[in-house]
């Protein structure tokens, strides 16, 4: 008989106690993304996160960031979804930071009603930031010249070929900043009166965790599971959520050789090693 009235017990009242989904939001942030390698961006986890704030019976959702920043646009639509959800579900949110939640890693952290963290993590980088190189030499001297045909006069402006000019340089800086203050008003947004009044937060560095709770970045230094048990009781458990489609929301590609799928294999997997070598000097910013 005690079978038949647990069934009618809550899930949070019952004594195996509550399970939380949990969302792994890793990896450097951009759009695209290849077959052998998906890309964190909202297409790739909105199905995890719809999936996750689902849970009726959960009293919180846990997400966890790994991540060196990237794209600011998918790093705002990914913090826009999760925070729709969880006032669309009524859910409170806890980020928990491994590695660095870093630029745009950050940015998503403030999704979270509280963001904790270890006393190693990487968090803040409160910029933006452009790169690229420049080759204007190197086509004099293979011997290479080259030929651009445009309607309007700024159509190539920061040509990686030419050589840079001062009013493409300001330009670039404009934008850096309006996006910049888009971020910053994001910060000041969530965090509020637990900020420190200290001129450094906004300016692009990136601190330990510890750090992160003196400046008011972050709340607490906490591991996941920990933290889970002690708030919600030790029979708690940990649900990792993943998309319909995989924890990105992309199928595991199969491996398929001749005909027209040969070539789409390579082009795949030379634009995962772009990919790649663009996250690794992500990564490498914060000596990860």
């Amino acid at each position: 008989m005690a079978g038949f009235w647990t069934r009618w017990i809550p899930k949070r009242l019952r004594k195996e106690g509550v399970t939380i989904p949990v969302v792994r939001l890793h990896g450097a942030i951009m759009s695209g993304g290849s077959q052998f390698r998906p890309a964190l961006n909202l297409a790739n986890v909105a199905g995890a996160l719809e999936k996750a704030f689902s849970k009726k019976d959960a009293p919180v959702v846990a997400i966890s960031i790994n991540s060196p920043g990237g794209s600011p646009v998918q790093s705002r639509l990914i913090y826009q979804r999760i925070r729709a959800l969880a006032e669309e579900k009524n859910k409170r949110v806890l980020v928990f930071v491994e590695d660095v939640a870093a630029s745009g890693g950050y940015m998503i952290a403030l999704a979270g009603d509280e963001i904790l963290v270890d006393p190693t993590s990487i968090v803040g980088s409160i910029g933006v930031v452009s790169g690229g190189f420049g080759f204007p030499e190197l086509l004099k001297k293979i011997g290479v010249e080259r030929r651009v045909y445009t309607a309007g006069e700024n159509k190539v402006i920061l040509d990686p070929f030419q050589p840079e000019k001062e009013g493409d340089i300001e330009y670039l800086k404009t934008l850096q900043l309006e996006i910049h203050k888009v971020f910053i008003d994001m910060v000041r947004l969530r965090r509020g009166e637990r900020l420190a009044d200290d001129a450094t937060i906004f300016s692009g560095l990136f601190w330990t965790g510890v750090r992160g709770v003196d400046l008011g970045l972050v709340d607490g230094v906490g591991e996941m599971r920990e933290v889970l048990k002690r708030r919600y009781g030790p029979q708690t458990k940990l649900e990792l959520v993943g998309g319909g489609r995989g924890l990105f929301g992309r199928r595991v590609p199969g491996v398929i050789f001749g005909g027209d799928h040969g070539q789409a294999i390579a082009a795949s997997a030379a634009s995962g090693l772009a990919q790649t070598l663009e996250e690794r000097a992500l990564w490498s910013r914060y000596g990860l």
